[in-house]
């Protein structure tokens, strides 16, 4: 005999909600397979949930799409930070900046900074592009190009604006994801209702045009691989 089987993606948990809505403008409420009570929980809950649906969806491909920009203006910023580095510890070797200035940029010694990741990349470059500001203002030795500061902080900037939205975006599908995973709880909850209500209209389910008659309300069937087998040699 078929088993009952519950919806496991949301996609399956809006299809078994439809198939019970649709029945409902084919068939008088004495005909329905179950309770107007039911009916009213349902029928206002399955928009909502399409639409806690949808904004995690939409949630999830801006995170997409912003995680790309975050991957290419970070190896952009990542680059030319630190070629400026290097470029100003070449400038501290040649005598044209007095080392003690590295301490106005954030810097330790003469070896390149950790910037492999992004969190670093942010605090590092934000050291630096205010320390070398200060230092110019202040006429501290030479100014470097190739890359200066200013083209560094611009590429820094973009950088940031996209890691921000990206963070951005990420609290959002959090906050999206939370309240998807609750509505599916109250989901499941429906559905099994649903389903028992509906069974138990045309107890006992022991023949296929019952099942079938289920079917139209969305309940899922399916055999075990022996019975599947069974059921063959019997056609």
């Amino acid at each position: 005999m078929p088993y009952r089987r519950l919806p496991n993606t949301d996609v399956a948990r809006l299809r078994a909600f439809n198939a019970a809505l649709d029945v409902v403008d084919t068939v008088s409420p004495q005909e329905l397979l179950y309770t107007q009570k039911l009916l009213l929980q349902i029928k206002p809950f399955v928009p909502l949930f399409e639409q806690a649906l949808e904004q995690y969806n939409s949630a999830r491909q801006m995170q997409a799409q912003l995680s790309r920009k975050v991957s290419e203006t970070s190896k952009s910023a990542r680059m030319y930070l630190s070629h400026f580095i290097q470029v100003f510890n070449m400038c501290i070797a040649r005598g044209e900046i007095k080392s003690e200035v590295r301490e106005m940029l954030g810097l330790a010694d003469g070896n390149l900074p950790d910037l492999s990741n992004d969190v670093q990349l942010l605090e590092i470059g934000a050291k630096v592009i205010e320390g070398e500001e200060r230092r110019g203002a202040m006429g501290g030795g030479n100014r470097i190009y190739n890359p200066s500061i200013a083209v560094v902080k611009v590429k820094f900037s973009q950088f940031k604006e996209q890691y921000e939205k990206y963070r951005d975006i990420m609290q959002t599908k959090e906050k999206h994801r939370e309240k998807l995973a609750q509505m599916r709880e109250k989901a499941d909850i429906l559905i099994v209702m649903l389903w028992n209500e509906i069974e138990s209209s045309l107890l006992p389910i022991d023949t296929n045009a019952k099942r079938e008659k289920c079917q139209k309300y969305g309940v899922v069937y399916v055999y075990r691989p022996q019975e599947r087998h069974r059921e063959f040699l019997r056609i």
